[in-house]
């Protein structure tokens, strides 16, 4: 199983946590393609990390509305 390192998710990413982040949101979008996501070899997690530090991932982020009081 390989490691990946925070600098290493940092680069893709604007820091370390918004990296994990996109990378938990892009494992639950392969688990819900229908007929699974294709080989079974890796865990969802472990992919979507790879994908992530190879850059592979395109997001936004986008701000969070506030609620009108």
């Amino acid at each position: 199983m390989r490691v990946f390192t925070p600098v290493e998710i940092a680069q893709h990413a604007a820091n370390k946590y918004l990296g994990v982040l996109v990378a938990a949101k892009y494992a639950r979008a392969l688990n819900e393609f229908p007929g699974g996501s294709g080989s079974r070899d890796k865990k969802l997690t472990t992919r979507s990390l790879e994908d992530l530090s190879k850059g592979d991932i395109d997001y936004r982020v986008v701000p969070r509305r506030r609620s009108a009081e």
